[in-house]
C-alpha cells in the first residue's frame, strides 16, 4: 500500500495527504505538491504488464502513488474505466509507425481531440469522488476550479467537470489569442457550472500569473475553496506518466532498450510526467525538450540560465500557440529535484528531511530572484545534472510550417498540428546526437485545432487540399454552429468580481 504524501517545493515541513494535494493543487506559498518518494517498479513490472489495456496500466502505475485511504483499490479502478470510456480508440494513446525507427504517440484522441483529456478525463472524476466522499461524510465542501489556458488545457477541463456535482469552474485565457475551435469547444458547452473567461489584453502567463495570486491570497482561496486544475495539479502530472509506459509496450521488443521520447511542451507538464516515469524505472535513454520560438526552456538547457530572453518584451505569439509561454510552471518541479540531486557533499549526509528542506531553500532561493530581476542561473552543477536527462531544441515558426508539409506530402502522407510539427522538426535535428536510438515523439493535438497553420502550410503547396475535406471531423465543425457564452474581464480584479458573482448566487451576464 502506497504511502507516499506530498509537500510543497518551496518550503514547509508539512505534508499532505494525496486527497489534500490534489483538491488544493496550488500550495499557500506559491509552490507546487511532489511526492515524499517516487515508488519502486514490482520487480516482474514488465512482464506482468505486458498485453494490459490502457485503462488496466492506469491502475497499475496510479495505485504505486494512490493510497486505500483516499481512493480504495475498486473505486480508483471505477474511476479510471470510466475516464477512459470516453476515447475513440480501444488503445486510447496510440503508437503510429511514420519511418524506420520513428513513431509518434497520438494523445488526442480523447472528447476535445487533445493530450489533455488524458488526465482531465481523470482528474474530473477524481475530484468529483474526493469532493462526494467528503460530503457523504457530512460536509459540506463547493470547489472552485480555476485554471488558465493557452487554448487546449481550458476545454479538457471543462468537459472534464461539466456538471460535476459541488464543483464550479472558471478558465481564463487570453482574449484573442486561442484558434477559433479551441474557443468554441469551451464557450459552446452550455452546463451552468462553467464560465469560459476572456481575459482582455493579456497573454498566457498573465492569466497563469493571475491564477496563482488568486491561489496565494488565503483569505481569497479559503472563502472560495479553490482547486486547480492546470498542470500544476499534481494528479495531471500523475495520469500522464502512465501513456510513456503505453508507447513502451506497443513497441516492437526489440526497439524498447533504445528508446528517446521526444516532447513539444511549453509548461513543462507534459515532459515533466515522462521524467516520472524514468525515474520509477522505465527505460529510456534521454528526454528532448522541443521548444518553438518561446525558447525558454532550450536556453536554460545549453546554458543554465533561466531567464527570459528579453524580460521587457511580450510572449511572440506563434503557429504553436499552446506553447507560448514563458516561464514553465511545471519547470519548477525539475527544478527541485536538481537542487536535492547538486546539493554538497555536507548536506547529502544529512537526513531526508534536513535534505528536502535544504533544497525547498535553494529552489525558493531560485524562484525569488527570478521574480526579482527576471533571470537566475543555477550554476554549473545543476546544468549538468539537468544534461545528463535532457537535451533541448527550438523550432522556428517557418520551420514548423515546413515540417507540416515535409509529412504532408510523404509517402503515406500524415497531417500534424503544428505543435506535433515542433516534436518532429525536433527528432530530425536530434537523430545525429543518436543515430541507433528509437524515436517516439509525442503528438498532442489534432491538426484540426490548428487551422491557421495548417491551411497556411498545405494550401499552397498541394493545390487539392482543402482543410474542410481533408483534416476537419464534422463533430468539430458542428461546433461553429452553436451559440457560444464568453464572459470578459479585465485583468485580476475583473476575473476577483467574475467569481464573487457567481458564487453569491448572481448570474452574470456574458459578452
Amino acid at each position: 500500500m502506497s504511502q507516499t504524501r506530498y509537500f510543497s517545493t518551496r518550503g514547509g515541513s508539512e505534508t499532505l495527504s494525496f486527497d489534500e494535494a490534489v483538491l488544493r493543487g496550488l500550495a499557500p506559498n506559491g509552490g507546487l505538491y511532489i511526492p515524499t518518494e517516487i515508488p519502486a517498479l514490482p520487480a516482474n513490472w514488465e512482464s506482468e504488464w505486458e498485453g494490459l489495456t490502457f485503462s488496466e496500466l492506469s491502475h497499475r502505475i496510479l495505485s504505486l502513488f494512490v493510497p486505500e485511504d483516499s481512493i480504495p483499490s475498486a473505486d480508483l479502478k471505477d474511476i479510471i474505466d470510466r475516464s477512459y470510456a470516453t476515447f475513440r480508440v480501444p488503445e486510447v494513446t496510440p503508437l503510429r509507425q511514420t519511418a524506420e525507427g520513428e513513431y509518434v504517440l497520438e494523445l488526442w484522441h480523447g472528447p476535445t481531440w487533445a493530450f489533455k483529456d488524458v488526465a482531465l478525463q481523470f482528474v474530473g472524476n477524481v475530484f468529483a469522488y474526493l469532493l462526494g466522499k467528503r460530503n457523504d461524510a457530512g460536509a459540506n465542501e463547493q470547489l472552485t476550479v480555476l485554471g488558465a489556458t493557452s487554448g487546449d488545457t481550458g476545454s479538457a477541463a471543462i468537459y472534464g467537470l461539466r456538471s460535476k456535482p459541488a464543483i464550479t469552474i472558471f478558465i481564463l485565457y487570453p482574449d484573442g489569442r486561442i484558434s477559433p475551435i479551441q474557443q468554441a469547444q469551451m464557450a459552446t458547452v452550455e452546463d451552468a457550472n462553467v464560465y469560459t473567461v476572456a481575459v482582455q489584453g493579456a497573454d498566457f502567463d498573465k492569466c497563469q500569473a493571475i491564477v496563482k495570486s488568486c491561489f496565494s491570497d488565503a483569505s481569497f482561496n479559503a472563502s472560495h475553496r479553490l482547486g486547480a486544475v492546470n498542470s500544476i495539479n499534481w494528479a495531471r502530472i500523475l495520469a500522464q506518466i502512465v501513456y510513456y509506459f503505453q508507447a513502451y509496450f506497443l513497441l516492437p521488443k526489440d526497439k524498447r532498450d533504445k528508446v528517446q521520447f521526444v516532447v513539444p511542451t511549453g509548461n513543462f507538464g507534459d515532459i515533466l510526467a515522462g521524467w516520472y516515469a524514468k525515474r520509477l524505472g522505465l527505460p529510456c535513454r534521454q528526454l528532448v525538450v522541443a521548444t518553438n520560438e518561446n525558447d525558454i526552456l532550450a536556453r536554460f538547457f545549453s546554458t543554465g540560465r533561466y531567464e527570459r530572453e528579453d524580460s521587457s518584451a511580450e510572449v511572440k505569439a506563434t503557429y504553436s500557440p499552446a506553447m507560448d509561454i514563458a516561464l514553465s510552471s511545471n519547470f519548477e518541479r525539475l527544478l527541485w529535484y536538481l537542487a536535492h540531486e547538486t546539493q554538497s557533499a555536507e548536506q547529502q549526509a544529512q537526513g531526508a528531511e534536513e535534505r528536502r528542506a535544504a533544497a525547498q531553500a535553494t529552489l525558493n532561493g531560485w524562484m525569488d530572484e527570478l521574480k526579482r530581476t527576471g533571470r537566475v542561473d543555477m550554476g554549473a552543477a545543476v546544468k549538468e545534472a539537468a544534461a545528463r536527462e535532457f537535451w533541448a531544441e527550438r523550432v522556428s515558426d517557418e520551420d514548423t510550417l515546413a515540417e507540416i508539409r515535409k509529412y504532408a506530402g510523404a509517402g503515406t502522407p500524415y497531417v500534424v498540428d503544428p505543435h506535433t510539427a515542433v516534436g518532429l522538426a525536433t527528432q530530425a535535428r536530434s537523430k545525429p546526437r543518436a543515430p541507433d536510438s528509437t524515436w517516439v515523439t509525442l503528438s498532442t493535438a489534432h491538426p484540426a485545432k490548428f487551422s491557421e497553420a495548417v491551411d497556411l502550410a498545405l494550401t499552397q503547396a498541394f493545390p487539392d487540399f482543402d482543410f474542410r475535406r481533408d483534416v476537419l471531423p464534422p463533430a468539430l465543425a458542428a461546433l461553429e454552429q452553436l451559440p457560444q457564452r464568453v464572459y470578459k474581464v479585465s485583468g485580476e480584479d475583473g476575473v476577483r468580481a467574475l467569481i464573487e458573482q457567481v458564487k453569491r448566487g448572481e448570474k452574470p451576464t456574458p459578452a
